[in-house]
């Protein structure tokens, strides 16, 4: 269900770069955007509404605790969870942004049209859709933890193939692979926080976390743009997010691994 309604905004992605890329050329990018934030307004107000009422029943599964128990039998207390969730965030997010950011760019650096970098960002935002509801599938049998690690490691491939990428196909081949290998990565740290704090606690841990993948996404993407205005390549703006993929690999593994023997010690317990 995080994944299907986490779907929205890269069915946005496919839709409107294209869109955006003529008017930009007709109009200017500020009355285009300026035309989008009205759009926006009038058509997100009115549905928020539509979600004003509150839920008839509570989930009464996970009150005192999260569906795999409280965030101490990690090891953590509860702010320390919450802080590596953040960095783990930052590091996937920073790593994320360089392609989503830059592709225009990226494409017009090697002799492609903008028009052609907007293609590129509508079939990697079509694929992220795939990619959220397939790991919103494998995050309902494996977990959050297991399915991040892996959407994780993913990632890092696809940034990897960016490096010898040039011509028209095989970036095309590029931006589809990272947005299949992506597009699952941020709905699972909403489900990791509800696998580990009660439903009273889990909201506002939630926007942390969340608000963290948010500084990412925005450190990414401007330290991507510096990077390149002192190198004139992207090269070292993709190594530079893949050392920050790196991290967030290394975090959500150690959580993982704490995971992995909170549930074997439980099963040595209960076995005697």
């Amino acid at each position: 269900a995080i994944a299907v309604c986490a779907s929205g905004n890269y069915l946005a992605g496919v839709l409107w770069p294209p869109i955006m890329s003529s008017t930009l050329i007709d109009s200017g990018w500020r009355w285009t955007y300026g035309g989008l934030g009205l759009l926006s307004a009038m058509v997100m107000l009115p549905l928020l509404l539509f979600l004003l009422p509150r839920s008839p029943t509570s989930d009464a599964h996970g009150q005192e605790h999260g569906s795999i128990g409280s965030a101490a039998t990690l090891g953590f207390t509860p702010g320390q969870l919450t802080a590596l969730l953040s960095l783990a965030g930052i590091g996937c997010c920073t790593a994320m942004a360089m392609p989503q950011a830059h592709m225009v760019a990226l494409t017009m650096d090697v002799g492609l049209t903008a028009q052609q970098g907007a293609e590129m960002l509508s079939v990697m935002f079509g694929c992220g859709v795939i990619s959220r509801l397939v790991f919103g599938w494998l995050s309902d049998r494996i977990g959050g933890l297991a399915t991040l690690l892996i959407g994780s490691g993913l990632q890092c491939v696809a940034l990897v193939l960016f490096l010898p990428a040039q011509g028209l196909y095989f970036l095309f081949a590029a931006a589809a692979l990272f947005g299949l290998f992506q597009g699952g990565i941020v709905p699972c740290y909403a489900l990791i926080v509800r696998e580990y704090f009660p439903e009273s606690k889990a909201a506002s841990r939630i926007g942390v976390v969340v608000f963290a993948t948010l500084i990412g996404m925005a450190f990414g993407a401007w330290v991507s743009g510096l990077i390149y205005d002192w190198t004139g390549s992207y090269d070292v703006a993709f190594l530079h997010g893949i050392c920050w993929n790196l991290l967030n690999m290394a975090i959500v593994g150690l959580l993982l691994a704490r995971q992995r023997s909170v549930v074997a010690g439980v099963s040595a317990a209960a076995e005697h």
